[in-house]
């Protein structure tokens, strides 16, 4: 007969909520990654538009690289550390309502598993058992659905999205940088596509939605801001601004 231990515990297989956990930080890099190649190879193929001087060239990618990074990592601090606060808040209220009033707390955890369709005599033992294990985890869980270990750091997030945004920002930057200037354009056209396609696609798979259309989607867009950044540069280049 199989242990305890072995019927209940699957180690090759991931629980679902810290699944969920990993896929909520890979969608964000993906994201983050997209923004990247987008933002810069407007900029680059807008610059390339109007000049084939590689220093210029560079010198936008570069401020829209860095810029970009450091505006992505202030959002996302700024967000994450509004989310981060709230839940701490939250959780402070519950170990002050835990202290204060332990056998009303009892009752709502009772009624809250009684609401989800236990018995009111099983949803009492349900509550008393959490409470006696862990009566604060029990709360959140059950009221709020918030694991106090679990609350993302802010500092961590934004270094995430800084990281996701340049790598996705170098792959225009070399595109643009390489070849020489007859074919640079078209040539970071389609790479960038590409992984546009590629960021799509994979966000999609992370959320459960067609993959080909996401991908469509994304790469449609991208062409759209590269072709009007284009013709916006090759119009100022004409103009003799560059």
């Amino acid at each position: 007969m199989a242990s305890a231990e072995t019927a209940t515990t699957h180690e090759n297989e991931p629980h679902r909520d810290d699944l969920a956990h990993r896929l909520n930080w890979l969608r964000a890099g993906v994201l983050g990654a997209n923004d990247g190649i987008v933002s810069v190879a407007a900029i680059v193929v807008g610059v390339a538009g109007a000049t084939t001087n590689t220093g210029v060239i560079l010198s936008a990618g570069a401020a829209g690289l860095v810029g970009g990074a450091i505006s992505m990592a202030l959002g996302e601090y700024v967000s994450v550390s509004s989310q981060s606060d709230s839940q701490k808040a939250l959780i402070e209220k519950e170990k002050r309502e835990l202290a204060e009033q332990p056998e009303d707390e009892l009752e709502e955890l009772a009624a809250i598993y009684e609401s989800k369709g236990l018995s009111a005599k099983t949803a009492r033992v349900v509550a008393e058992e959490l409470t006696d294990h862990d009566a604060l985890a029990a709360h959140l869980s059950a009221e709020l659905n918030i694991d106090e270990d679990d609350i993302v750091s802010p500092w961590n997030a934004a270094l995430a999205s800084a990281v996701a945004f340049t790598l996705g920002a170098a792959l225009p930057m070399l595109a643009i940088l390489l070849p020489p200037p007859g074919i640079r354009v078209p040539l970071t056209f389609i790479a960038v596509l590409l992984a546009l396609a590629i960021t799509g696609a994979v966000g999609a798979w992370i959320g459960g939605a067609s993959r080909i259309r996401a991908a469509v989607r994304v790469v449609l867009g991208g062409a759209l801001a590269l072709a009007a950044t284009f013709t916006i540069g090759t119009l100022l280049g004409a103009s003799g601004v560059f």
